[in-house]
């Protein structure tokens, strides 16, 4: 799922990573879709009950082929590309801007729903282990969303090497409800409760079966970060991401494969308010101190995988931004090195999405695998034509890998979206093309301000005519009382030009007598125009006043503003000065200076 992820890594640590270092730093969010990938399965086939449940197993395996294939074709992505860059930069080198745009968007729409779908997972998997927290499930996940963003925005950033523990504690408490619950011949704890499906069952069928495959399609998240994390790994590089790649796949499927066995033996079924992982754990472990041990493991690694997106999004965004199809404020970082409008857009994005659902998880997962699948599907293409180019030893054999890769993908997709457009997909659906469609129009935007621009560069020889001194600027200066703040506005505006100008906006339709007399006493010796307060404003009636009766002469508008100490003393200044700045921005020929005049 998380294309680019490693791109928030580049710099990678002087050893670089390793196998394990590797899978705990890059693969969370694919290590953390066991909790929700099989529930996602046993939610569909439990409507047909006991005959439903029976090809848990069989869904799984199918799954796990899938999965399989995808590991060996993106072993072939690590290779052919070592420097990373994922389904956009694959699709941007073969098949075009607006197809990389497509990517881009999947990437986009996948980040936000790691985020939503991990900690939806987390506090499922919490209360379930705590079920008086149940109420207030929306709530919870709100609070864990806006830690993890505010930590973002302070730029903490995790090494991989802190995600080893979580990542090992959850893989080996999996392994051990695996490897305990095949021993015993019956559950150790029955969670009993009301189920979490209809009542009325229905049959066996293709559209069934496919719809399961469809859901549990989710566990597959995750499966191309590697081969998108190649530069950060210890020489040899491709060697050792190719080795995670493996790994991650052989780990991944024993998990899916071993928890769907547990589910037909323990026949364990949807219910309300618990987890099919909690179940199974209870199932296997008892309800002792194993259980918790693997419940908050579970926690702890949901929220590590929706951090993983902290990394890579606003790094996408970055890069999109460098290429003119988003927003250039995404590029900018702050003091901390953090992209904050990309982490913000994540964060306000995702809790939209926690929010719309509820909290639930089974609400989320349904949206999740159509992205993914869409940057499966574009990788995979993208490689094809990287052998029918390149030709080199092997070609054929690679390109029949990875086209049929890029079919099953396609299928997938397909299938998904036809499966769950009622639950939800529908969003997805049309969210991707409203995104490529929205960066082509910002794309195209950037293309006509440098053209107004008329940067000098290697396609565009010759210098731009001398800058020719036309009439003297006239300098506007808004007043609102007789102050030491305006005092130094018309000082600032007198040192600027000879012929100064100050306005003052008649509020509230009043004659302003008690302003004018003030003035005239004052007596600065600059010219005062009064202004009508014709529309609640002071920015409208300013900006007319300069637009209309100095058509063709450029103006220079001076606001003063007092400048409070710090903290939370900004927000007392009244939004004079910005309602100001809004409405002069766009006058051509307008140059607007802000006079910051220190509170002592």
């Amino acid at each position: 799922m998380t294309d680019l992820l490693s791109s928030a890594k580049t710099e990678p640590s002087k050893r670089g990573l390793t196998v394990p270092t590797g899978l705990a730093g890059l693969s969370l969010d694919a290590m953390a879709s066991v909790s929700y990938g099989p529930e996602a399965i046993v939610l569909v086939l439990a409507v047909a009950g006991g005959a439903g449940l029976g090809l848990t197993v069989p869904v799984t395996l199918a799954i796990a082929a899938l999965l399989a294939v995808l590991v060996a074709s993106y072993r072939q992505v690590i290779a052919a590309f070592p420097d990373g860059g994922g389904a956009y930069a694959v699709a941007k080198a073969y098949l075009g801007r607006r197809t990389s745009l497509t990517a881009a968007a999947s990437l986009i729409v996948d980040y936000v729903l790691n985020v939503a779908v991990s900690i939806a997972a987390g506090i499922a998997a919490l209360t379930s282990a705590f079920p008086a927290l149940h109420g207030y499930t929306v709530e919870i996940c709100l609070a864990v969303l806006v830690g993890i963003t505010a930590l973002n925005l302070l730029g903490i950033n995790e090494s991989a090497r802190a995600f080893m523990a979580p990542t090992a504690v959850f893989v080996a408490g999996i392994m051990l409800v695996i490897v305990a619950g095949l021993v015993r011949g019956t559950p150790a704890v029955t969670v009993a409760g009301a189920a979490a499906v209809p009542s009325d069952l229905q049959t066996v069928g293709v559209l069934l079966v496919l719809k399961a495959f469809s859901s549990g399609c989710a566990a597959l998240t995750g499966v191309e970060a590697i081969a998108n994390a190649v530069p950060s790994f210890r020489p040899p590089r491709v060697r050792r991401a190719q080795g995670a790649e493996v790994a991650l796949g052989a780990l991944l499927g024993v998990m899916l494969v071993g928890l769907a066995v547990l589910i037909e033996k323990f026949q364990v079924h949807p219910i309300e308010g618990t987890t099919v992982l909690s179940q199974l754990t209870s199932a296997a472990l008892g309800d002792g101190i194993g259980y918790y041990i693997v419940q908050f493991a579970t926690v702890v690694l949901l929220a590590l995988a929706a951090n993983t997106s902290y990394g890579g999004l606003p790094t996408l965004t970055r890069i999109l931004a460098d290429d003119n199809c988003l927003p250039h404020r995404f590029a900018v970082s702050s003091p901390r090195q953090v992209y904050r409008y990309g982490v913000v857009a994540l964060g306000v994005s995702a809790g939209v999405l926690l929010i719309g659902a509820n909290g639930e998880m089974n609400a989320l997962v349904p949206l999740f695998a159509i992205g993914v699948f869409v940057g499966f599907t574009i990788a995979q293409a993208g490689m094809v034509r990287h052998w029918l180019r390149t030709r080199g030893p092997g070609w054929q054999w690679r390109l029949a890998l990875n086209g049929f890769g890029a079919v099953l993908t396609f299928a997938a997709a397909i299938i998904t979206a036809g499966m769950k457009f009622t639950e939800g997909a529908w969003l997805v659906v049309v969210v991707l093309p409203i995104l490529v469609l929205a960066m082509e129009r910002v794309r195209r935007a950037y293309h006509r301000i440098g053209e107004s621009r008329r940067a000098v560069d290697d396609s565009r020889p010759g210098m731009p005519a001398r800058p020719q001194p036309g009439a003297a600027a006239l300098v506007v200066v808004p007043v609102s009382e007789v102050s030491e703040l305006s005092c130094q506005a018309l000082s600032a505006a007198m040192s600027i030009g000879r012929d100064v100008v100050a306005v003052h906006v008649c509020l509230d339709g009043g004659p302003a007598k008690a302003f004018t007399k003030a003035w005239e006493a004052w007596h600065p010796d600059v010219r005062l125009v009064l202004l009508e307060d014709s529309d609640a404003t002071v920015g409208g009636p300013v900006a007319r006043y300069v637009r209309e009766t100095f058509p063709g002469r450029r103006k220079v508008v001076v606001i003063a503003e007092l400048d409070p100490p710090g903290g939370w003393q900004r927000v007392l200044p009244s939004h004079r000065s910005q309602e100001l700045e809004k409405q002069l921005r766009r006058q051509p020929g307008t140059v607007v200076c802000h006079l910051r005049v220190p509170v002592e």
